[in-house]
């Protein structure tokens, strides 16, 4: 089934707090996704320590492979109890759902209740309690389906609007309602709705939260995929072998390179027609190839595209709109689930130069860059080498 995990999570700071008492950690491996929220007892400094050590101590022992009911126990038995208010120290929620068969497990300790959707519908899971050293411990299980949205919140968003909008906070079943609204929007995304949420629990507290507030959704919808093929290949011979291969893939198609424009251009028999409107300054123009979605130049627009969406941090509404190549490229970049980036070795003969590192090893470094960003946006990125 062509499926992306779509995961965005969000989070306010309580008013006057410099750091948030609530933590998010996400592990993908290549047969598992696993999500951990956690939320720290208080806010500030101490919460923020709190939830980040219990959020990376349950993420490294899934990594490990350690079974999910060990690291619950070795958890519970870990986190101390506040002597004052008699509750522990940090609560967290766990996610964990198959790659292949979908099949999820969430397991919940002191944080607010799960929200499952299907349809755009608030669906209400049966849920079990187990005990675990003397705590209770909610779980649901499942399989999801594409199109299914799940939601994990920390009690700062359940209490929002608390003694002013609403008696007791903005609570579970107004939450659910007004997320259904949300993913029942067209252009609904992973994004889309956590932000929302955000948004609402921001203006129930009138700007001030009385508590940290963290969000996390994962939509399982439709991929989205590109090609980026950029340099030649080390070996001519391969090069009708490379072009076929951007040509059969399946989702965007996208050249980053003069010569490599050329070489696409060439292997189909295809003319290119400059946009001269594109130009910049700083960011040569982008071409127009018969059956490629962008084709741009290489290194500056590669770079720019890299300075951009780090600016953007990943928001499609950060970028600019300016439609030059990089911005262009940015676009295609985010808007991607998963990217399969394509990277000849040939050497560029304007770099032979000593005195200049060749354009491999500036192409091969820059798109690392570009990768690790990517990936931190929560794409999927694979590079080949031709």
């Amino acid at each position: 089934m062509n499926v992306f995990f779509d995961i965005h999570h969000r989070s306010l700071n309580k008013h006057g707090e410099e750091l948030c008492g609530d933590h998010v950690k996400i592990v993908r491996s290549p047969d598992k996704i696993r999500i951990v929220l956690s939320d720290g007892l208080g806010s500030g400094v101490k919460a923020n320590i709190l939830a980040t050590l219990t959020s990376e101590i349950i993420a490294t022992m899934l990594r490990e492979g350690i079974a999910l009911e060990d690291v619950l126990e070795t958890i519970i038995g870990t986190l101390p109890i506040c002597q004052v208010r008699q509750i522990a120290y940090a609560t967290f929620t766990i996610i964990e759902i198959d790659r292949k068969s979908l099949a999820f497990t969430v397991m919940n300790f002191d944080n607010p209740p799960l929200f499952f959707f299907r349809r755009g519908e608030i669906v209400n899971l049966e849920k079990r309690t187990e005990q675990i050293l003397g705590r209770d411990i909610a779980i649901w299980d499942g399989v999801m389906e594409r199109g299914d949205f799940v939601a994990m919140i920390s009690d700062g968003v359940w209490y929002a609007g608390l003694g002013r909008t609403y008696n007791f906070g903005w609570g579970w079943e107004q939450i659910a309602a007004f997320m259904s609204r949300l993913l029942q929007q067209p252009t609904a995304t992973a994004q889309t709705v956590v932000d929302g949420i955000i948004r609402q629990t921001t203006h129930l507290y009138e700007g001030e939260p009385g508590d940290d507030a963290t969000l996390v959704g994962l939509y399982l919808r439709r991929s989205k995929s590109a090609i980026v093929f950029t340099g030649p290949p080390v070996d001519k011979a391969h090069d009708r072998a490379c072009v076929d291969r951007v040509m059969q893939f399946e989702g965007r198609k996208i050249i980053c390179g003069g010569t490599t424009g050329n070489l696409v251009a060439r292997q189909l028999g295809a003319e290119i027609d400059t946009v001269v409107d594109s130009m910049r300054k700083d960011i040569p123009p982008i071409a127009v190839c018969p059956g490629v979605d962008l084709m741009t130049e290489g290194i500056l627009t590669l770079a720019k595209a890299t300075e951009i969406l780090a600016r953007a941090d990943g928001d499609l509404n950060a970028l600019p709109e300016d439609p030059n190549g990089a911005v262009l490229l940015a676009l295609e970049l985010l808007v991607a689930d998963e990217i399969r980036f394509l990277v000849g070795r040939q050497i560029n003969p304007f770099y032979q130069n000593p005195l200049l590192p060749s354009s491999v090893s500036i192409r091969v470094n820059l798109i690392d860059k570009l990768a690790n960003l990517l990936r931190s946006f929560q794409k999927e990125v694979i590079i080949e080498y031709c």
